[in-house]
């Protein structure tokens, strides 16, 4: 079975920084695509940064220039890093990632982390 667990959400100032960490676990064998979505309240799920295992990069408009997302392949760890943050950026931030496992090929969810930017 794979999990995947967020951590390094919080409350920040506008014009902070956070990192998020996403660390999967399981009977892992190997990991595709990597994603961070987020959802605010009231709005649907959207997309704010994709890194494939070719290591291309897409990120949603407004998060350009402030967003990075990396990974650590040895430790199947998918990172965000989040600077400049703005009250628009407030949302719960959910990774996604595509992994080949022992039962097969699956995408799975994080359970997600709360980002909340206000002074």
């Amino acid at each position: 079975q794979v999990q995947l667990v967020e951590s390094g959400g919080g409350l920040v100032q506008p014009g902070g920084s956070l990192r998020l960490s996403c660390a999967a676990s399981g009977s892992i064998v190997s990991v595709s695509s990597v994603a961070w979505y987020r959802q605010a309240p009231g709005k649907q799920r959207e997309l704010v940064a994709r890194l494939t295992s070719g290591g291309s990069t897409d990120y949603k408009d407004s998060v350009k220039g402030r967003f990075t997302i990396s990974r650590d392949n040895a430790k199947n760890t998918v990172y965000l890093q989040m600077n400049s943050l703005n009250s628009e950026d407030t949302a719960v931030y959910y990774c996604n990632a595509y992994i080949r496992s022992l039962s097969g090929i699956g995408s799975y969810w994080g359970q997600g982390t709360q980002v909340t930017v206000s002074s």
